[in-house]
């Protein structure tokens, strides 16, 4: 069966057996991140919801539980805005990781900082979960044969990551292109944490889930994007959360990506190079092993000074 636009997490886990696995996906209580625990857990992974709002996230394990029969579903609280609340979950985990999708984001929001200043989409979405990927990084090493899923988008498309103004601090906010620098972010993550990891059998890759209706556009004006597509001739097509969940799933637990590492997919295959004019496949900068490299320490560096 070839995958595509169309194609669902629960055609794409179809067969395949988790039992015995061990998983984490961020913000598991909203979106795509349901779709994706469920598919695990339908799977037999022990799936654990890491998220802000326990509450959410207990109703959400209780439904995923009566839904696919699985008992060993967990939630986890996590801030990935608080560094000090991602460093006390890795810490407080104990034993093997096979699987850690880091899915949960800030969309074009206003210009908030953390308590250290940082730009929050920046911080939300590629600082926190650095921390936390590499917080876990014994435990995905325990596993013998771990994979990592980073959940970009197409909005990368929109700005690389800007070294000499990471968090907008001379230059204009722009909300989405804080939001797509801070996607970049997560591709070159993956490109950089692959290179560093996969002697160690973690493979590390990214991924545009589509365009889907769920609680990340809170900011967003969805008629305004759909104006904006129209202008460019672009024809905005919308997958449900179904289909929004597969390509992570097909990353985080396919034997078709095994061995993969490094790269960055799209509507479940590896997409090609963005052509001008288009809004698909992956920007060059962003697969860039030196702008990888440089991220990694810069990062490395800003999450470190919060010790």
């Amino acid at each position: 069966m070839s995958f595509g636009f169309e194609t669902t997490a629960a055609e794409v886990i179809d067969g395949v057996d988790l039992t015995g696995k061990r998983a984490i996906v961020t913000g598991g209580a909203s979106g795509i991140g349901v779709e994706t625990a469920r598919a695990l857990a339908g799977a037999g992974a022990e799936v654990t919801i890491a998220v802000r709002d326990a509450a959410a996230g207990e109703t959400t394990a209780a439904d995923l539980i009566e839904r696919t029969g699985n008992k060993q579903i967990r939630v986890g609280r996590l801030d990935l805005a608080d560094q000090a609340s991602v460093r006390a979950f890795a810490e407080a985990w104990e034993g093997p990781l096979h699987i850690l999708v880091n899915n949960a984001g800030v969309m074009a929001s206003p210009l908030w900082r953390t308590a250290e200043g940082w730009e929050m989409q920046f911080a939300t979405n590629h600082l926190g979960h650095f921390t936390l990927a590499t917080g876990l990084l014994p435990a995905l090493r325990a596993a013998g044969g771990a994979r990592v899923v980073a959940v970009s988008s197409a909005a990368h498309l929109r700005s690389p990551v800007v070294f000499d103004d990471v968090h907008f601090e001379r230059r204009e906010y722009d909300p989405w292109l804080a939001y797509g620098q801070s996607k970049t972010a997560n591709v070159l993550f993956a490109v950089e944490a692959d290179r560093r990891w996969s002697g160690d059998g973690i493979r590390v890759n990214a991924l545009h889930p589509g365009g889907i209706h769920t609680n990340l556009q809170r900011h967003v004006d969805v008629e305004e994007l759909r104006r904006t597509a129209a202008a460019a001739g672009a024809q905005a097509r919308w997958k449900s959360v179904e289909q929004g969940a597969a390509t992570s799933v097909l990353l985080a637990a396919s034997p078709l990506t095994e061995g993969v590492g490094g790269r960055y997919y799209e509507d479940c295959n590896e997409a090609g190079p963005n052509q001008p004019g288009t809004r698909t496949g992956v920007a060059a900068y962003a697969l860039d092993p030196e702008s990888a490299a440089r991220l990694w320490d810069v990062t490395l560096a800003s999450v470190q000074s919060t010790l």
